[in-house]
């Protein structure tokens, strides 16, 4: 049986139009200071998403056994029907009808670059989920990841990996700016790895003082994303590259990176190597690009074997 991954993130759902044109030529530099734009986007779909969601979709459908720590509102019985359907662990998600369930709205532009809102609803009392009953509920988790969540979540989850000797990837995403220099230094120093894009790394290094070869020794790895560019692994000071992998055809980046930490959490979890992971990262990542929404591409393991041989010369298992 796959072995346990314990997911602290978001439930959400996101609303996402598509702009199509490009933000830079409609936004002035010299008036940001008193910014009124509208952005004209002709399409729109919901779809369900939410870090933890979005990780514990794909890692699902890679063959693993993701375990959601998380909330969500009155209005979530749909999604968490949907969860069930696909076989996701959901013992430890709760429902709190006081709340809404938290809600993305995202308009992209044909650059892919994006502007969203967010309403937490639920998930600013996501730490009335507990990561330590969750790993004393099973089998003792392989891995954890703590993504996006609400903000005591994010501190108490860590601190309940830690303390329960659950090794776990801090992902702070579009959390980050919720936490001062001191705070995301304990976070690095709890964590086995951190995973974040080009641009978080900036500020984490920015806030926590540490250059990025300096977070990599104070962790088994740190991963900085880098969209078409590929990816880098950082181990003992040491940098990897990690070619991208080839995309047919860019459709919607959302949920692009959650896609890659599924990736990385099922090859940790069987018990593969950073180097290993953070590839089989990058095919899911090109996997999800290639199909709108955050939740919505198909995961074939055959497929997904193959990818990852042609573009790294051998199978992952």
């Amino acid at each position: 049986m796959p072995r346990r991954v314990l997911i602290s993130g978001s439930v959400a759902y996101d609303t996402i139009m598509v702009f199509e044109g490009h933000f830079k030529d409609h936004i002035l530099p010299d008036r940001v200071h008193m910014l009124n734009v509208a952005f004209l986007a002709p399409k729109l779909q919901r779809e369900y998403g939410g870090c933890a969601a979005n990780i514990a979709y794909t890692l699902r459908l890679l063959g693993g056994h993701p375990v959601v720590l998380a909330t969500v509102g009155r209005d979530g019985e749909d999604y968490l029907a949907r969860l069930r359907e696909l076989g996701i662990d959901i013992s430890q998600l709760r429902r709190l009808d006081a709340h809404y369930t938290a809600q993305a709205f995202i308009t992209t532009d044909l650059s892919d670059n994006q502007i969203i809102a967010f309403h937490p609803g639920a998930m600013s009392e996501a730490h009335a989920v507990s990561a330590a009953a969750a790993q004393r509920a099973g089998e003792p988790a392989a891995f954890g990841i703590v993504a996006p969540n609400g903000r005591e979540a994010m501190l108490q989850h860590a601190r309940e990996f830690a303390e329960a000797g659950v090794p776990y990837i801090f992902d702070p995403g579009q959390g980050l700016p919720m936490f001062d220099g001191a705070a995301l230094r304990a976070f690095v120093e709890s964590a086995s790895a951190v995973a974040v894009n080009d641009y978080e790394s900036s500020l984490l290094v920015e806030r926590t003082g540490w250059s990025e070869a300096e977070i990599s020794e104070r962790v088994q790895a740190l991963i900085v994303t880098r969209g078409a560019q590929g990816s880098r692994l950082y181990r003992s000071g040491r940098m990897t590259e990690i070619a991208p992998a080839a995309i047919g055809r860019a459709v919607d980046p959302t949920g692009c990176g959650d896609a890659y930490r599924a990736g990385l959490l099922y090859a940790l979890a069987n018990g593969g190597d950073w180097v290993d992971a953070a590839r089989l990262g990058s095919i899911m990542g090109a996997i999800k690009i290639e199909h709108p929404g955050a939740q919505n591409h198909p995961v074939q393991r055959d497929e997904v074997a193959r990818r990852f041989e042609a573009a790294y010369g051998r199978a992952p298992w």
